[in-house]
C-alpha cells in the first residue's frame, strides 16, 4: 500500500488531502509512522523523529494513530487477495508477497491479477497501492517499491541481470541503512560492485547474510511464499516525553507497557518463554536484558514479575530512560502442547 497510515487518514479526513501529513506523537520524543506524499517532497519519512521533521516542514499535519482502522483495512484488502490466491504471506498491515502460479481464476499472467487486484483496491477502499510482479520474492518485492505510488512494474527473468546491477544498493530488500554503509566503505555501491564479490569475502564479512547477498545479486532466491509463517515475537515499547529517572515512575511505565503487550499476546493467542526489557538512555545507548522461563507466560501477573525481575537485573536506579519495551519470544506453536505454571491457593 502507498503510504497506508497517512493515506487512510486523508482517505477519512478530506481536510488532510493534497497537504503534508505524518501519523505519529508531535511531542519532543515522537516518532513519524507514516509519511503522505506530500510531506516526502520536504524530506519527512516514517522513523525520522518528529522534532527533526517539523524542522523540515514546520507547517506538517500530524495525526494520532487509529490502529483499530487500519487493522480493518488491512484485513479488507487481505480478503481481495484470497479471492486469487490462498498462497498469501504477509509482511505487515500493508504489505503481502502472493503467489499466483495456481490461481483461482485460472489466469496465466501474473501482470493482470497484479493489475486487477489494484483495480479491486482501489474500488473497494478508495486507496492506492503499488505492484510488482517477477519469478521470486526478491525480484518481486524490489519490483513493488520501484514506481511507488500508484505504481505497476515487472521484472522478467530476461531484464533482472541488468537491473541488479544497476540497482542502488540501499534499494536491495535485506540490506538495512547500517549495512548499507558499511558496504558503501567498502566501496559498493550498487548491484555491479556486489557481484564482484566471492561468495567466502561476503561470509567473512557480513556472516550468513553474506550468502544471501551473493545469490540475489545474481538473481537467486527459492525462498517460497509461506501463507502460515510462524511469528517469532510479539512486543510493545514507549519512547517517553521526558527522561525518566525515578524507579517508582520507572516501574510505573513499565507496567503500562506489560498490559499493552499482554493485551497483544491475548489478541494474537500466542504465548511465549522469553521475556526481554529493552532500555535506551537519553545518550541513546541501549542495553536488553532477557529471562526465558521453564513455563509459558500465560496471565498478565506472570508478565509484570517477570518485567520487575529483569528491572532489577538491569540496576536502572538513578539513570536516565528515554525508552522502555517488552518483547515475548521463544512463543508456541497452537498445534503443540504447551507447558503452564499452574496457580495453587495454600
Amino acid at each position: 500500500m502507498d503510504a497506508f497510515y497517512a493515506s487512510v487518514e486523508q482517505r477519512d479526513f478530506p481536510e488532510y488531502r493534497g497537504k503534508p501529513l505524518v501519523v505519529g506523537g508531535k511531542g519532543p520524543r515522537g516518532v513519524i509512522s507514516a509519511a503522505s506524499y506530500e510531506a516526502r517532497k520536504y524530506g519527512v519519512f516514517s522513523a525520522m523523529s518528529s522534532k527533526v521533521a517539523l524542522r523540515k516542514c514546520p507547517f506538517l499535519i500530524f495525526a494520532n494513530h487509529r490502529f483499530e482502522v487500519y487493522k480493518q483495512v488491512s484485513n479488507q484488502i487481505r480478503e481481495i487477495f484470497f479471492q486469487f490466491t490462498d498462497l498469501v504471506e504477509p509482511l505487515s498491515f500493508d504489505e503481502a508477497f502472493l503467489d499466483v502460479t495456481e490461481n483461482k481464476f485460472k489466469l496465466n499472467s501474473a501482470s493482470v491479477i497484479a493489475k486487477e487486484i489494484k483495480r479491486r483496491i482501489k474500488k473497494e477502499t478508495e486507496l492506492t497501492a503499488s505492484a510488482g510482479v517477477s519469478y521470486n520474492k526478491f525480484l518481486a518485492k524490489i519490483a513493488s517499491d520501484y514506481k511507488k505510488p500508484d505504481g505497476f512494474f515487472i521484472i522478467e527473468p530476461k531484464d533482472a541481470d541488468e537491473f541488479i546491477d544497476t540497482l542502488p544498493i540501499d534499494k536491495f530488500f535485506g540490506v538495512g541503512k547500517v549495512t548499507a554503509k558499511k558496504m558503501n566503505q567498502m566501496s559498493i555501491y550498487n548491484g555491479s560492485d556486489l557481484k564482484k564479490l566471492s561468495k567466502s569475502y561476503l561470509t567473512r564479512y557480513f556472516g550468513k547474510a553474506g550468502l544471501y547477498y551473493y545469490d540475489i545479486v545474481r538473481g537467486i532466491d527459492y525462498r517460497e511464499v509461506n501463507p502460515n509463517r510462524i511469528r517469532k515475537s510479539i512486543g510493545a515499547e514507549q519512547t517517553f516525553e521526558h527522561d525518566l529517572t525515578d524507579i517508582n515512575e520507572i516501574t510505573e511505565n513499565l507496567k503500562s507497557i506489560a498490559d499493552e503487550l499482554f493485551r497483544r499476546i491475548d489478541s494474537s493467542k500466542q504465548h511465549g518463554r522469553t521475556l526481554t526489557l529493552k532500555v535506551k538512555f537519553a545518550d541513546f545507548n541501549q542495553i536488553t536484558r532477557s529471562k526465558t522461563l521453564f513455563y509459558y507466560i500465560t496471565t498478565k501477573t506472570q508478565l509484570y514479575n517477570t518485567a520487575l525481575d529483569l528491572l532489577e537485573i538491569a540496576k536502572l536506579q538513578f539513570s536516565q530512560i528515554r525508552l522502555l519495551g517488552l518483547t515475548v519470544s521463544n512463543l508456541y506453536n497452537e498445534n503443540k502442547e504447551i507447558a503452564i505454571q499452574l496457580s495453587l491457593d495454600l
